[in-house]
């Protein structure tokens, strides 16, 4: 019998638990398998399907899944519902060729033209969609909320279907909305609550509609949508923070006067009204470390400090040059979540004897992203502070951390913000349950589960600097397959633990550092990476490209069928026997050394730098310019003759872009 409907031969496995849920896919497999059910289709289309339990469910053309009647009285997507796509799907005749060893050679070289015909065309896009049929689905109310959030404009990463990925999708600030069926805007699913985030259809289309006029075969694109977004409120917004950054610059955080953080403030409140959310977010960043100075706080650090002071140049400028997206304008509304599963990657804890952090990372399957759910308790003062055991014991709603960071999570209280955190909200109707997992990462996307790790280095190698990249949170975290593990070995001056990680393409090394508030980490660490709970299947952690090679810091391990997650792990065993490492590269070192060198400058203060300084930048440029290096070592002597110049200018866009250039050069030796 010839399948007349494309709508649900177009509906995926994935497609299905996204618009059940995977408890209901699961049982109507199974019985499919065990009673498939009875299937006739009319000469319209309309598919009708009889189950043995009686049931009857009819499948109009034009009408989805939920408006579909069935038997069972079901408002929502029903099992009877999902089990007649998956008869529908199993008796068609492209299933059947598939699934048929014995095709003959007429129907495989069919089905080869037909690929070589599909590829050739440009994939199916959603901008097809007209206005009209966008307005009768949402209705005027929300079509005007999305008119609205168009001129204002708007940015998205829109990725279209692909052999791994059949289904096209839009990723906008706080929701992903997946089209399910080409050319069927019925079937358009945002990952938002019921009545949450209404516009984001319309949005998402008119993001494809911008990529197909920018680029009508990129697989994945980024784009600027919307004509006023120019953005020029938060780029003056942006331009308010240097005159406060000359000062801290000229006199340094040793000599910050008591004034500097109340202006940093006004600032930063002029940021937040101008929606310049990555300045803002790096100013917050700042401030708190001009407090942890203030305080004598260990969390202190010269390097982020002057990072920091960076990136907020970095910004400014790129707003400038118009690429208003390096202040993240775009909505940073929070958006409550429709039912969602989600896998743990791990957790990492920070913080000092003040307070303690704990970040969970979650993979969301079908957005194709992590997400990070925080949780911070601050100690009472002169009490002890928890161990990481214990932070790992406490709860976020009905959940202990430990399990969330290490389990399957379903959830239907889930609020997503547009850095990309989220938080479970207590719910006496919409639940939260987490199950315990066993290991079994093949199932998440492409995405974030990674097998050729050469390939991620190109990719991470060709994104934009940090520096002016979208600030969010679990944007690096990546699981990575691992075929075996050497050169495990222990770096005691570092106090640091280092091993190389081998996938089934190219390697990664994992580096992850003692610290005080997870201080069996290091330890659990090289008792796994031994083999001591079985042989380790895959890792999860931060990616990051440093010094021309990848590293790992490691959030999660999972060794047999367990997932181990060792910054709650308690410190009661020595470390196992370990390997040398190499000798690190003098390149690295030298570039590490400028780094260090210009780092000074806003903490002691350009007015109070020691004439030894001078000395040891002289000698730090020639060493670059040595090596190989002369732009960098041209940067770093123009810094040193501003510096030492009887009346020196204002050193802060010089001083900025020495730092900048050393930051890349790292990034890409």
């Amino acid at each position: 019998m010839t399948r007349m409907r494309a709508d649900l031969l177009a509906l995926t496995d994935d497609s299905l638990i996204s618009l059940a849920n995977r408890g209901i896919f699961k049982r109507a497999l199974k019985e499919n398998a065990s009673a498939p059910p009875a299937l006739t289709e009319d000469a319209d289309g309309t598919v009708r399907v009889r189950f043995a339990d009686g049931t009857e469910t009819t499948l109009p053309p034009g009408a989805t899944l939920e408006a579909a009647p069935c038997g069972c009285g079901a408002t929502s997507v029903c099992r009877h519902r999902v089990m007649a796509v998956l008869a529908y799907r199993d008796g068609s005749p492209a299933a059947a060729t598939a699934d048929d060893p014995d095709a003959g050679p007429e129907r495989s070289s069919t089905r080869e033209l037909d690929h070589e015909t599909a590829a050739a065309q440009p994939p199916w896009s959603p901008g097809e969609f007209t206005d009209d049929q966008l307005k009768e689905l949402l209705g005027t109310r929300a079509f005007t909320a999305a008119r609205r959030a168009h001129r204002a404009g708007y940015r998205a990463t829109v990725c279209r279907a692909t052999a791994s990925d059949p289904v096209a999708s839009v990723e906008l600030s706080a929701v992903t909305v997946r089209f399910l069926v080409p050319g069927d805007l019925g079937y358009a699913r945002a990952d938002a609550a019921r009545g949450a985030r209404t516009d984001a259809i319309a949005l998402a289309v008119w993001a494809f509609r911008t990529a197909d006029a920018a680029d009508a075969r990129a697989s994945r694109l980024e784009v600027s949508v919307g004509a006023s977004a120019d953005g020029s409120g938060a780029v003056a917004a942006a331009a308010s923070v240097r005159d406060p950054l000359t000062d801290l610059l000229n006199d340094g955080v040793a000599h910050a006067g008591p004034a500097l953080p109340a202006v940093f403030g006004a600032a930063q409140r002029t940021l937040d009204q101008a929606g310049a959310r990555w300045p803002h977010d790096a100013l917050t960043d700042l401030l708190d470390q001009l407090a942890a100075y203030r305080d004598r706080s260990a969390r202190h650090d010269p390097l982020h400090t002057a990072a920091l002071m960076t990136e907020l140049v970095a910004r400014h400028r790129a707003a400038s040059r118009s690429a208003v997206t390096a202040l993240g304008t775009e909505e940073a509304a929070q958006t409550p979540l429709r039912h969602l599963r989600l896998t743990g990657l791990g957790a990492r804890i920070t913080g000092n004897d003040e307070s303690r952090g704990v970040e969970i990372y979650l993979a969301h399957h079908d957005a194709r992203l992590v997400l990070a759910l925080r949780h911070d308790t601050t100690n009472a003062e002169g009490a002890e502070p928890p161990s990481a055991a214990s932070l790992g014991n406490r709860r976020t709603g009905a959940a202990r951390l430990r399990d969330l960071a290490a389990g399957n999570v379903v959830t239907e209280s889930a609020v997503r913000s547009a850095n990309r955190s989220v938080r479970l909200a207590n719910s006496r109707v919409a639940r939260t349950s987490v199950l315990p997992s066993a290991g079994d990462w093949s199932t998440l996307p492409p995405e974030l589960l990674l097998t050729d790790l050469d390939a991620e280095s190109d990719r991470l190698a060709a994104l934009p600097p940090a520096l002016i990249r979208p600030r969010v949170h679990g944007e690096s975290v990546r699981a990575v397959v691992v075929t075996d593990v050497t050169a495990v070995h222990y770096l005691p001056g570092d106090q640091r633990l280092e091993a190389t990680l081998h996938a089934p393409a190219g390697t990664v090394t994992l580096s992850h550092a003692h610290s005080g508030v997870a201080p069996g980490a290091v330890d659990a660490l090289a008792h796994l990476l031994a083999g001591e709970s079985g042989p380790v299947r895959y890792v999860a952690g931060a990616l990051r490209r440093v010094h021309g090679r990848l590293v790992l810091d490691p959030t999660a391990v999972v060794a047999g069928d367990t997932v181990h997650v060792p910054c709650f792990a308690t410190a009661d065993t020595a470390l196992p026997p370990t390997t040398h490492p190499d000798d690190h590269s003098p390149l690295t070192a030298a570039v590490t050394a400028a780094l260090a060198l210009t780092a000074e400058v806003p903490h002691r203060g350009a007015r109070h730098l020691p004439p030894s300084w001078f000395t040891r930048a002289a000698e730090s440029a020639a060493t670059l310019r040595r090596l190989g290096l002369p732009t960098a070592a041209a940067t770093l002597t123009t810094l040193h003759e501003s510096l030492s110049a009887p009346t020196p200018p204002t050193p802060l866009d010089t001083w900025a872009t020495t730092h900048l250039r050393l930051l890349l050069t790292a990034d890409q030796l």
